[in-house]
């Protein structure tokens, strides 16, 4: 009876040791799982600063092209009006060039990295 009851308790604690054991291969398939979230974490954080880099040119610009479009438009009807509309031109295609790059620096965002 001893020898049954020692047998069954050598069993339970076996099965135990050897439940909290881990295998390799779950360990490499989840440290692989980390290092990819890691890359895709550092591919996130590239696309946002490049995104943050454009978007803060395309202001700058714009501010400048429509700056010079109401600098422009204040010269209108006065002594400089060919200036003026030369800066109306020029303004406004500037304006619409730091648009665009405002517009396209969204586009950054939405890039996968490369597999």
């Amino acid at each position: 009876m001893s020898r049954l009851i020692l047998s069954i308790l050598l069993l339970c604690l076996s099965a135990d040791l050897l439940a909290q054991q881990t295998p390799y291969e779950n360990l490499d398939s989840l440290k692989k799982e980390i290092l990819e979230l890691r890359a895709d974490v550092d591919q996130i954080q590239l696309n946002l600063k490049t995104s943050q880099n454009k978007f803060k040119r395309g202001i700058a610009i714009a501010t400048i092209g429509y700056s010079v479009t109401i600098a422009g438009g204040l010269m209108l009807g006065r002594k400089n009006d060919e200036l003026g509309k030369g800066l109306l031109i020029a303004g406004g295609a500037t304006g619409v060039t730091g648009t665009i790059l405002m517009v396209d620096a969204f586009r950054h965002l939405t890039k996968k990295r490369p597999k």
